[in-house]
Formats: structure tokens, C-alpha cells, sequence
């Protein structure tokens, strides 16, 4: 090799390594900020979260009357004319749900309070119960994986009895929401968002590629879904349910936004999801700190922007749809 050719080759080496060492870190995965929900009577609304979760606060963000969570979570209420569709089956977003110290004890108290709660349908004949383990305990004593019929029966011919204690339960809130009291906090806080995916890892997969977001730690005998094995049928029906029919449980997927996880289940019905926006629970915001890097890489991706940046009270927003047309607002935090 001449010596020109040395040098052309070193530059060209020098080059490339400098191009590699210029590529921008990953963004960091967004917070969790807000669920935005609508509301024929916002301040009936907040009064009725005050007295149901008295860790909360009365707060004000955006422009939006809101209740602050101890976790630095936000509920936003969005004043609305006539009552928002609430189908609880309609839209990716099913309900939310807050961790208080003691589940039992939490229902319990509501239940004195006059607070109603949805049933939960045992499987067995027309039976039901406020609280899951007041009815048969779930295949293999997996927290919320439910029974089939064939478990029930089993269960039943060996004399299982209910074990009682902890389990989850279905507020009724204002405007039709569904407020789901499980697992154990303290202080009591605002915890989780459960949804419906058309392909719940395949969506799990998305919002890993374009929100970054962290992913719980998958056992070690779990398959690694990649986009050719993301496609999982639903699997059989066990109770308890909110619907008599039972619920499909499998196949399961999610996220953590910071201390706020976002869990889905497979599409109970055989409809399309259809878009969330001006349903009862119309959006969710994820908290960055580079509003502009977000959209850069988004577009990149070619993400769908629901809306371009706008401005929300002091900051400035985006919105984008999510994989089973859920709203999802990216909002500036400084």
C-alpha cells in the first residue's frame, strides 16, 4: 500500500469511528404524567375520588381541573356535554385501578361508605362476588389467572374452598368508570392502566421500539417474541370475570412508565378496538424531557401523530396513536 493509500485508509478508519461514536444515546423512557378522562360534571367527579382515595389531592394542570396521586400521577378532567361512552370493551383502555394498603380492608371500608362495586362473576350457576378470592382460587394459585370450567369442577369434587384475603375488586366511579382495588400500597396511590391489544406482543413490541419503554422480566422458560412470533391466539375463557361469559386472559403482555404499568389482555370481543379519544377514558400522557427529540424519532419511525405540537397550560405536547387506536399524549416536563 502507498503511503497515500495508509492514510486515505487511516482517515476512512478515523471516520467511521467517529460516525459511530456520534450516535445519540436512546431517548429515555417517558414517565408516566396523566390519564385524561371525560366528565359530564368534573367537579362531582373529583369530589368522589377525594372521598374514595384520600391520598389525593385536588389539583389543576393544563388548563384541566385534575387529582394528584402521591406518586406524582395525574387524573385530568376533560368537561364534556353529554356522558362519554364508557363500554368498557370498546376502546384499548378497559379501566384503572390504584393500589391501597390492604384490599380487603379497603372494599370493606368503601362498602360502609355506600360505594358500590361491580360483580364478579364466579362461573358457578348465577353466583358472584365483590372480591376475587371470595370465590375458587385461580389455576395453580396464580394471582389473576383465573379458572376454567373444568378447574371448577375439579376444585369443587376435592372440597377447595375460597381462600379468602386479598384479591381484586371493581369500583363503580363516576361516569361510568371502573376503578380496580388491588395489590397493596403505602401511601395509597394510583397504579396501573389494564387495556385490550389486538396483539398484546406485538403492542408490547411497539412500545418498546418507539417509547422505549421498559418491559417487566420474562421468565426464563418464556419465549422471546420478535415481530414473526408475535401473533398469539387467545386462549379459553376463566372466571372470576366482569362479564358473565368469562374472560380471556392469555395472552398477556406490558410496560412500566415509571411507577404506573400499563398491562393488556387480548381483545375480548370479535369488534375492531375503535379509537379512545372522547370515550371515557380518552388518552394517556407520558411525561419526556425532550419534547422535540420525541417527535424526531417518532416521524422517523413513521409513528401516527394524532396531533402535531400544541400547547398545553405552560408546556407543549404531542399526541400519537398507539397500536389498537389508544391516544397517547407525549407532554414536556422540565
Amino acid at each position: 500500500m502507498t503511503v497515500r493509500g495508509a492514510v486515505l485508509a487511516a482517515v476512512a478508519i478515523l471516520g467511521s469511528g467517529c460516525a459511530a461514536m456520534a450516535q445519540p444515546a436512546p431517548l429515555p423512557p417517558p414517565s408516566f404524567h396523566h390519564l385524561m378522562l371525560n366528565s359530564v360534571d368534573p367537579e362531582a367527579a373529583i369530589a368522589f375520588y377525594l372521598k374514595a382515595f384520600p391520598s389525593t389531592k385536588r389539583a389543576e394542570w393544563g388548563g384541566y381541573p385534575a387529582i394528584f396521586s402521591p406518586t406524582n400521577v395525574l387524573i385530568l378532567f376533560n368537561k364534556v356535554s353529554a356522558p362519554p361512552i364508557a363500554d368498557p370493551l370498546a376502546t384499548a383502555y378497559w379501566h384503572f385501578g390504584w393500589n391501597p394498603p390492604d384490599q380487603r380492608a379497603k372494599v370493606e371500608a368503601l362498602q360502609a361508605q355506600d360505594f358500590k362495586f361491580a360483580p364478579l362473576w364466579t362461573g358457578i350457576g348465577d353466583g358472584s362476588v365483590v372480591i376475587s378470592s371470595d370465590t375458587l382460587p385461580p389455576a395453580g394459585g396464580i394471582y389473576g389467572l383465573g379458572e376454567t370450567k373444568e378447574q371448577m369442577a375439579e376444585n369443587m369434587a376435592k372440597g377447595v374452598k375460597p381462600p379468602g384475603g386479598p384479591g381484586f375488586a371493581y369500583l363503580m366511579g363516576p361516569d361510568g368508570a371502573l376503578i380496580e382495588e388491588a395489590g397493596t400500597s403505602n401511601p395509597e396511590r394510583f397504579n396501573h392502566v389494564h387495556m385490550w391489544q389486538d396483539e398484546p406482543f406485538c403492542a408490547q413490541l411497539w412500545y418498546q421500539k418507539h417509547l422505549n419503554a421498559p418491559v417487566p422480566r420474562r421468565a426464563a422458560d418464556a419465549p422471546a417474541y420478535t415481530e414473526a412470533n408475535c401473533h398469539v391466539p387467545r386462549s379459553v375463557v376463566t372466571w372470576p370475570s366482569l362479564t358473565k361469559g368469562g374472560m380471556y386472559r392469555y395472552p398477556t403482555a406490558g410496560v412500566q412508565f415509571s411507577d404506573v404499568s400499563m398491562m393488556w389482555y387480548m381483545d375480548q370481543t370479535d369488534k375492531p378496538l375503535v379509537a379512545t379519544q372522547g370515550h371515557l377514558m380518552d388518552s394517556v400522557g407520558l411525561g419526556v424531557s425532550d419534547l422535540d427529540a420525541w417527535v424526531t424519532k417518532l416521524k422517523a419511525e413513521n409513528v401516527t401523530f394524532l396531533k402535531q405540537i400544541f400547547k398545553i397550560g405552560d408546556t407543549r405536547a404531542v399526541m400519537i396513536e398507539g397500536p389498537s387506536h389508544e391516544a397517547i399524549e407525549l407532554v414536556e416536563v422540565k
